[in-house]
């Protein structure tokens, strides 16, 4: 068993990740994206999906933040739109 390194539970379905060449060891999901998402540059929420990355490295967690931010060019996936039936 191995302990996570953000709430110390001794866990035996505990699991490692690696990132950047270092190890880390989490027992849920949870801890490892307390520990390792990227926080929002906009509105400081956890980016838990790919976000926006804009040139000077700052990361968004959409791209409503990183307009707000002032970043041009971005939008979020729109739907495209429905012939009439």
């Amino acid at each position: 068993m191995a302990r996570c390194e953000v709430c110390g539970n001794d866990y035996y379905l505990s699991f490692e990740v690696v990132t950047a060449g270092v190890s880390h060891v989490f027992d849920c999901f949870e801890c490892a994206i307390h520990k390792l998402a990227p926080i929002c540059a906009h509105c400081g929420c956890k980016v838990i999906g790919h976000g926006v990355e804009e040139a000077n490295k700052n990361i968004y967690c959409c791209a409503y933040c990183a307009r707000e931010s002032g970043v041009k060019g971005v939008t979020d996936h729109v739907e495209p739109a429905r012939s009439p039936i």
